[in-house]
């Protein structure tokens, strides 16, 4: 297992309890804006917050002292989304890139909010997104890479779970506008890439709980999980969507007391349950 250290822009925390295989991975929580993409972006504060996965970090603070290896990042998914691939780029946000592969507003780089709104003062060169990569993505996965093959080479396999959150309710530009969600929405392409066993504890533990579980919809994994979720290589990645009414005010965005440490409790349990399975 690596050790301790502060990745630019990002923070690994290696287990301080007796370790798993498990490595907790938070990639949209950050709402920091460095320097050196700053003049190049528009988005209002209100929209930041909203399209960063608030306070996931802290639902998953506990995770070293349960076993499990923790990886947050810092900087705004507006930097860099570090869900999806690199080669995730359109036209119109990179007008002079070589290939782009999509006509989606929100690849690697956004240019505009989940409601519409600007994120790029305007298109990027493909010089500018090669130094975001370089800057802020690449070190990123390299880690994340890493600590997966170390826990795989100690345990014999190695389990990633992804934390995000989602609106109650799917925002103008999803795919469900308007829909109600469920509480919590695994995602594992189609449960392909995780040990079934896996998968299944997730749903259990979270049903026991009173909680409703859709699986992969809305959200069926991104880059991460469809990424490194290779269960014949004794690799499992399973992303974990939590409905952000279960814990904060969906208005001002504060913790709702006694339910945000319910549900972090509640991730407890789970790191814990993960850390006992056995997957060799």
């Amino acid at each position: 297992m690596l050790n301790l250290r502060l990745v630019a822009f990002f923070d690994l925390q290696p287990p301080t309890a007796a370790s798993s295989a498990l490595l907790v991975e938070v990639p949209h929580a950050g709402v920091w804006i460095p320097d050196l993409v700053a003049d190049e972006l528009s988005a209002p504060q209100d929209a930041l917050i909203r399209d960063a996965d608030i306070h996931v970090d802290r639902l998953y603070a506990h995770a070293p002292s349960l076993g499990a290896a923790l990886l947050v990042a810092r900087v705004s998914r507006y930097v860099v989304d570090l869900n999806r691939a690199e080669t995730d780029v359109d036209a119109v946000t990179v007008t002079d890139h070589p290939s782009p592969t999509t006509l989606q507003p929100r690849g690697v780089v956004w240019r505009a909010t989940t409601d519409g709104r600007p994120v790029l003062k305007r298109p990027l060169s493909y010089a500018r997104l090669e130094q975001r990569l370089a800057r802020f993505y690449t070190p990123y996965h390299t880690v994340l890479r890493q600590v997966l093959e170390d826990l795989r080479e100690r345990f014999g396999f190695a389990i990633l779970l992804a934390g995000h959150s989602m609106p109650s309710r799917g925002r103008s530009l999803h795919v469900d506008a308007g829909s109600q969600r469920a509480d919590v929405v695994p995602g594992t392409q189609g449960r392909t890439t995780a040990d079934a066993r896996v998968i299944d504890l997730v749903d259990a533990h979270f049903r026991s709980a009173g909680l409703s579980v859709r699986h992969d919809d809305p959200y069926k994994g991104g880059f991460v999980t469809s990424h490194y979720g290779r269960p014949r290589e004794h690799m499992h990645a399973i992303q974990i969507e939590l409905n952000r009414a279960l814990y904060v005010n969906e208005e001002t965005f504060q913790p709702r007391p006694g339910d945000f440490e319910r549900i972090a409790a509640l991730l407890d349990e789970l790191i814990v349950k993960l850390g006992r399975l056995d997957l060799r």
